[in-house]
C-alpha cells in the first residue's frame, strides 16, 4: 500500500495537458469486442480501471499491448469464451460493459457483480431491461446470464427508465451489432457517451442524436477495425481547474474540448472561481480571492449535479472541496448518489465547516483554514478533494489509500510535482493490505 505525502501552501502553476477520458476508455476498449480486426485506441490513460479492464479483455482471448505511450492496440479475433472473470470482474464497475459486445457478437455473456467505487446503490436494471429489448433472456442468480434468440439480438424502439451512462454505453455496444434501426430514449449524453459513438461509427455503425437524449443506431452485420484518439477527460480538467483556484496559481489546460466544460466552469464561477478560454486551451488565473455569489435575493445557492448538461457527479466532491476556500456559503446537492457524501468527515478534520444535512446534502461555509492531518481516500473522487483539501492546507497531509486515486488520475503526483506541488509517493508502512 502507497500514500501521499503533502505540504501544502504551494500555488500550483504552469501547464497541463489533461490525460483521456477515463469514462470514455473503458467502453471505447469493450467496443473493441465487437469485430475480429484490429483497433487502435490512443490517449488511453494508464490507470488502474484501464489496467483492469485490458486485464480483462485478455482474459476472454484477445490480444491487447501497449504499443505506445497512451496507445493501445486490441484483437480480438481469437475471443473464444464468454464467461467474465469473476475476480477481475468484481475489480471494476465497468466490466459491466462487455456484457453488450459478448451478447451481441457471440450471442451470450455471463457476467459476475461489477465492482467500483461504492458511493450509493447503483442499479444494473437499465441495462437488463436494454437488452431484454433487444430480445434476450436474462437468468439472474449470483452472476447474471444473457442469452441472444437462435437468430440474434432484434432492434427495437425502447425507453430507458433513467438516464443510466453505463446502460445506455452498454445499449449503443450491443445495437451497433445487431442489424436494423434501434432507438434509445432518455438516454445519457455525457462526452464520454458520445465519444464512444463516435468510436461506433469509425467502426461502421450508424448513429443519429449524438449528444441528445434520442439516439438512432443503425446496427451492422459486422463491424471493422478502427483507429480512434480518446477525448480529453473533462472531469480531470475540472480538478485540475479547482487545484489551481485552492492554491492561487495560475494555470493553463490545454487541449481541452471547450463545450464540455460550459457547466464545470458556471458552477465553478458561481464558487468564485475565475477561467477564461483561448481557443481549446483553459486559463485559471493566479491570485484569486474566492466569493461565493448568493442567487437573486441574497439566497444561498446550491451546486446539484444530474444527467448531462447538468454538473457532473464525478465533480461534486471536488466542488465541495472548493467551496471550503471560498467566501460564503452554499449548498452541494448529490443528487445522484447517497454515499457520494460520506467522505466529508475527512475534511471536517482539517478544519472545514461542513454541515451534512442528509445522505444527500450539506451546507459549506468558507473560508475556513484547513490544517494538514491523516485521511484515507474512500473512492476515486473523494480522494481528489482531499487533494484539493491537502494542497491548500497547512502543514503536512497524508492521504492513504491512493490506489483508488490512481483508478481515475494518470501519474497524478507526478504531474502535480510538475506545477509545483510538494507531494511525494511513499509506501505506508500503516496501512492493512
Amino acid at each position: 500500500m502507497e500514500k501521499f505525502v503533502i505540504e501544502g501552501g504551494v500555488p500550483l502553476s504552469g501547464t497541463v495537458t489533461p490525460a483521456g477520458n477515463k469514462n470514455g476508455a473503458l467502453p471505447i476498449l469493450a467496443a473493441t469486442l465487437l469485430t475480429d480486426e484490429e483497433v487502435v485506441l490512443r490517449n488511453v490513460p494508464r490507470i488502474n480501471d484501464v489496467d483492469a479492464m485490458i486485464g480483462l479483455l485478455a482474459s476472454l482471448g484477445a490480444e491487447v499491448s501497449w504499443s505506445a505511450a497512451g496507445e493501445v492496440v486490441v484483437n480480438a479475433a481469437s475471443v473464444d469464451h464468454t464467461d467474465v472473470d469473476q475476480e477481475l470482474g468484481e475489480r471494476i464497475r465497468a466490466s459491466f460493459l462487455l456484457a453488450g459486445p459478448l451478447l451481441a457478437r457471440f450471442g451470450r455473456a455471463l457476467m459476475p457483480p461489477p465492482g467500483g467505487d461504492v458511493i450509493g446503490r447503483r442499479r444494473l436494471d437499465p441495462h437488463l431491461d436494454a437488452f431484454r429489448a433487444l430480445g434476450a433472456t436474462v437468468k439472474r442468480g449470483p452472476n447474471i446470464e444473457l442469452l441472444a434468440p437462435a437468430g440474434g439480438l432484434t432492434p427495437c424502439d425502447f425507453l430507458m427508465d433513467e438516464p443510466s451512462v453505463m446502460a445506455t454505453e452498454n445499449a449503443l455496444l450491443a445495437a451497433a451489432l445487431t442489424p436494423g434501426r434501434t432507438v434509445i430514449r432518455n438516454a445519457a449524453s455525457e462526452p464520454h457517451v458520445q465519444d464512444l459513438a463516435r468510436m461506433l461509427i469509425a467502426m461502421g455503425a450508424s448513429i443519429e442524436g449524438v449528444g441528445s437524449n434520442v439516439m438512432t443506431v443503425h446496427g451492422q452485420e459486422r463491424l471493422h477495425g478502427a483507429t480512434h484518439t480518446v477525448a480529453p477527460d473533462h472531469i480531470e480538467i475540472g480538478s485540475f481547474i479547482a487545484l489551481a483556484g485552492v492554491t492561487g496559481g495560475e494555470l493553463v489546460v490545454k487541449d481541452t474540448v471547450p463545450e464540455d466544460l460550459r457547466m464545470i466552469r458556471l458552477v465553478f464561477e458561481r464558487l468564485g472561481l475565475e477561467t477564461r478560454l483561448q481557443g481549446n486551451d483553459v486559463v485559471v488565473p493566479g491570485g484569486q480571492t474566492l466569493r461565493i455569489r448568493n442567487d437573486a435575493g441574497g439566497y444561498t445557492p446550491k451546486v446539484q449535479d444530474g444527467p448531462w448538461p447538468a454538473f457532473p457527479a464525478d465533480l461534486t466532491s471536488v466542488a465541495l472541496a472548493l467551496a471550503t476556500q471560498a467566501e460564503g456559503s452554499v449548498i452541494v446537492h448529490e443528487w445522484m448518489f447517497e454515499s457520494r457524501l460520506v467522505f466529508t468527515d475527512k475534511l471536517q478534520l482539517m478544519g472545514a465547516a461542513i454541515t451534512i444535512c442528509d445522505p444527500h446534502r450539506a451546507i459549506i461555509v468558507g473560508p475556513r483554514k484547513l490544517h494538514g492531518q491523516r485521511v484515507e481516500s474512500p473512492d476515486i473522487r473523494a480522494g481528489m478533494a482531499m487533494l484539493v483539501a491537502a494542497l491548500c492546507a497547512e502543514g503536512v497531509t497524508e492521504i492513504g489509500n491512493v490506489r483508488q486515486i490512481d483508478r481515475g488520475y494518470e501519474r497524478i503526483d507526478e504531474r502535480l510535482r510538475a506545477l509545483g506541488a510538494r507531494i511525494q509517493r511513499v509506501q505506508d508502512t500503516t496501512a492493512r493490505a
